[in-house]
């Protein structure tokens, strides 16, 4: 356990994710309280706040399509946590099309990624800005994805989707300065089993094309997520990249 977050609430959206629930891990270790927001599973959001280190975590829910759902959320951390200083959003959905199979990407699927991996963000951020600027040490960090710049992901519309989170780090980073940071951690492949339909034979192949030897690991991301509530304190508006550098293949 450290103080470097002591005395700060985290709201992680996601948190039961591998990410999410990671990062709430590292969190509570810096001594913040964590709310851990799944969402539709409040039990599973109540086990993994149970399972931090420290005290005053708690679960919640509250889902990332739902705009008023997340201004209620915003009304009850006000309520009961009395502030927000860091806002972390790792709630995302995919799903593997052949960039080639313009088809099989049909426009509902195409309105859902959207929704739940740029609108989501937008409208989380939106409901917890007066919380945020409130702190005055304000932290947002959204998960995004070297899809976003490599143009090589599950299926097109993620890729334009983390793109749009790139850019909304850098409207953002400028708009809501100096109380409230924003950041990106854009990963590579991840070991979540968050695409569904890739398994080990893919994550051996990606570990093998990746420069560092490996796919990441959820705590690799975490990590990142950490440091930039903790050390990257001068840093705005952009994206960093936790990829074991496969966006140079």
């Amino acid at each position: 356990m450290s103080s470097l977050l002591q005395g700060k609430v985290a709201v992680v959206i996601g948190g039961t994710g591998g990410i999410g629930a990671a990062t709430a891990t590292r969190f509570a270790r810096a001594g913040a309280r964590v709310v851990v927001v799944g969402q539709r599973d409040e039990e599973k959001a109540r086990r993994v706040a149970a399972s931090l280190p420290g005290e005053g975590h708690r679960g919640a829910v509250a889902a990332i399509t739902d705009s008023a759902a997340l201004d209620a959320l915003a009304a009850d951390v006000r309520a009961r946590e009395g502030r927000a200083d860091i806002l972390v959003n790792t709630a995302g959905f995919t799903k593997a099309i052949r960039h080639a199979d313009l088809d099989a990407l049909t426009d509902e699927i195409i309105d859902d990624i959207m929704k739940v991996n740029w609108r989501g963000q937008f409208a989380a951020i939106r409901a917890f800005r007066a919380l945020l600027d409130a702190s005055g040490d304000g932290l947002v960090v959204n998960v995004s994805s070297i899809a976003g710049t490599t143009g090589a992901g599950s299926n097109i519309a993620y890729c334009a989707a983390k793109a749009g989170l790139d850019v909304m780090a850098a409207s953002l980073g400028r708009a809501l300065a100096p109380r409230i940071r924003v950041l990106n951690v854009s990963p590579g492949v991840v070991d979540t089993g968050f695409v569904p339909g890739r398994g080990e034979d893919f994550n051996d192949k990606a570990a093998a094309t990746t420069p560092l030897g490996r796919i990441g690991a959820p705590d690799d991301v975490a990590a990142a997520i950490e440091a930039c509530a903790t050390q990257l304190t001068f840093s705005t508006g952009v994206t960093i990249v936790v990829d074991g550098g496969r966006r140079l293949n």
